[in-house]
């Protein structure tokens, strides 16, 4: 796919003629990784930040946020209701929270990879390389880290880097790929200041990085933000905005699976927040192969906020298991079985 196609489909609103490139990524989807819609359990166990990235709530700037982590027998009570209710994956997700000691980590890994049968993703942000190969060596599987936007400028003007850090989130994913993880990464569609052409670069990137897993969501203010600040966002608006809308997070997603056929696509829970009865749906038929049903305790969930209003936020984790599958069965899909790993990662 050209960029000049990529363009097209990006600014493409006509209803009939998206259909089009709704029917291709099903296909697509269909016919490289199959009809089985695979749960990943997803436990967002800290949301202590040391970032004050523009857009999200975590941010360490953000006093209003009351902080918790969680303990290991917390973590490991909500690793067994995931083993319980036949997940495969179980994604550990925290701000870039540093006071999360690198053995502690190192130790919890080992003991989940001990004690269940669970592919173990970790979702913890910029880290070193040394405390990336050292939790790959304990046996986690997978590491996600969105790159949000591949404009060098774009990137430096909403995540402030620490002092002394020159981050570059597209070289660290090279360095993740080349310590063996399954590598994810993905976008946010719509970031005040992200043109259409830009978003075309980011689409090309997934395929430049050769991505296992690729996450897309909208970009949602939060109110605690300086993005999130309607006296302030105008001024970072570009000539030639993309919108953050549903109906563009849909057409990233779709493009995604043609330009990565073999690549786990999550319909994400933004796309539900944005559209609470039918986003999942929508997602998965038109392109995504993975849901996340969430194994927070309900007294933290609402204190992960990295976007205001986020679907589910009150559902237990039984609540959330049951509702995700009545939305793949209402679809005509399969709910997956095992670890359902990347095909193009097991053929690497």
């Amino acid at each position: 796919m050209t960029r000049e196609e990529i363009l097209y489909w990006l600014k493409n609103e006509d209803e009939r003629s998206l259909t089009e490139l709704w029917d291709k990524a099903n296909d697509v989807r269909h016919s490289q990784v199959g009809d089985a819609v695979h749960l990943r359990g997803l436990l967002e166990f800290s949301n202590h930040c040391s970032r004050d990235c523009h857009y999200c709530g975590l941010r360490a700037g953000n006093s209003k946020l009351t902080r918790y982590r969680m303990s290991e027998e917390e973590i490991m009570c909500c690793v067994e209701e995931g083993v319980a209710y036949g997940y495969g994956t179980l994604v550990l997700q925290s701000g870039e929270d540093y006071g999360l000691d690198v053995d502690w980590m190192t130790k919890l890994i080992q003991r989940i990879k001990r004690e269940t049968p669970l592919a173990v993703t970790l979702s913890l942000g910029e880290r070193s390389a040394e405390d990336l190969t050292a939790w790959r060596d304990a046996g986690a599987d997978r590491y996600l880290l969105r790159f949000e936007t591949s404009d060098p400028e774009l990137y430096r003007r909403i995540h402030p880097a620490l002092p002394g850090h020159k981050p570059n989130r597209i070289e660290l994913l090279r360095i993740i790929k080349k310590i063996g993880y399954e590598t994810g990464s993905g976008v946010m569609v719509g970031i005040p200041g992200q043109t259409y052409e830009d978003l075309a670069k980011d689409i090309e990137t997934f395929r430049e990085l050769d991505l296992d897993m690729i996450g897309v969501g909208p970009f949602i203010p939060h109110h605690e933000t300086l993005l999130g600040s309607d006296a302030k966002t105008p001024t970072l608006l570009a000539e030639n905005q993309v919108p953050n809308t549903e109906l563009m997070t849909y057409k990233v997603m779709a493009l995604a699976r043609l330009i990565q056929p073999l690549a786990n696509i999550p319909a994400t829970s933004a796309l539900a927040t944005l559209n609470t009865p039918t986003g999942r749906e929508l997602g998965l038929s038109r392109g995504a192969n993975v849901v996340m049903p969430n194994l927070t305790p309900k007294k933290y969930r609402a204190l992960y906020e990295i976007y205001p209003a986020k679907a589910c936020i009150d559902e237990t984790a039984a609540d959330c298991r049951s509702c995700m599958h009545r939305r793949i069965q209402s679809i005509g899909r399969q709910v997956g079985k095992g670890r359902g790993d990347s095909p193009s990662y097991r053929r690497a």
